[in-house]
């Protein structure tokens, strides 16, 4: 697996920030790389979110080959 950036739009992306400030991200399926946290390049669990963005602010998507 190569590591290529973060595919926030995918349905198993998860951040949550602690009260502390701290950022955490995981994969639901555990398909990420750990340190630092990416997605392996042409993940087959990518799956586009389907959720609504009304209401929600919803950052754009970084470009993978900048990260």
């Amino acid at each position: 697996m190569v590591g290529m950036g973060v595919y926030e739009d995918c349905r198993h992306y998860v951040m949550q920030t602690t009260r502390s400030g701290d950022k955490l991200e995981r994969c639901k399926v555990d398909a990420n790389e750990p340190l630092p946290f990416t997605c392996p390049q042409g993940c087959v669990f990518y799956e586009a979110r389907r959720t609504s963005s009304a209401g929600w602010h919803v950052p754009k998507p970084r470009d993978p080959e900048s990260s």
